[in-house]
């Protein structure tokens, strides 16, 4: 098996699973594959995505999204190195292992964080805008 990031259709949040263990789904979720998937979950997961997509996904009754793959296609990615890669699949290995066993993981949240807008170039001005969205 390939890892794969796995997210609900329906959801009032944006969360995004990294697996690399092999879990298995039913019809209420929905499974990314591909190359630099560790990437892309950090990404998916980031507040810049939050504050930039979130109106792309149709809200429904009660305040939740329906994240359909027609909606994803329109979104684009920055392209990385693998070499970056390996560090947020290194990133989100921590966060696992952390929330696994119990301990917080706002820190190296907060750094995954800082690195996506390293990535994407965000000035000072707009990180701030984007984390108080």
């Amino acid at each position: 098996f390939s890892p794969k990031i796995i997210y609900p259709n329906m959801t009032k949040f944006l969360p995004f699973l990294y697996d690399d263990n092999g879990y298995l789904t039913n019809q209420k979720c929905f499974i990314i594959t591909g190359e630099k998937i560790e990437f892309l979950t950090a990404f998916l997961n980031s507040s810049l995505f939050k504050y930039c997509f979130k109106d792309n996904f149709p809200e429904l009754q009660g305040g939740t999204r329906e994240l359909s793959k027609i909606f994803f296609d329109k979104i684009p990615v920055i392209q990385i190195t693998e070499i970056i890669n390996l560090e947020f699949k290194n990133l989100i290995k921590k966060v696992q292992d952390l929330s696994k066993n119990g301990f917080s993981t706002k820190d190296v949240e907060k750094f995954i964080e800082q690195k996506i807008f390293d990535i994407y170039g965000l000035t000072t001005e707009e990180r701030e805008i984007v984390k108080n969205y």
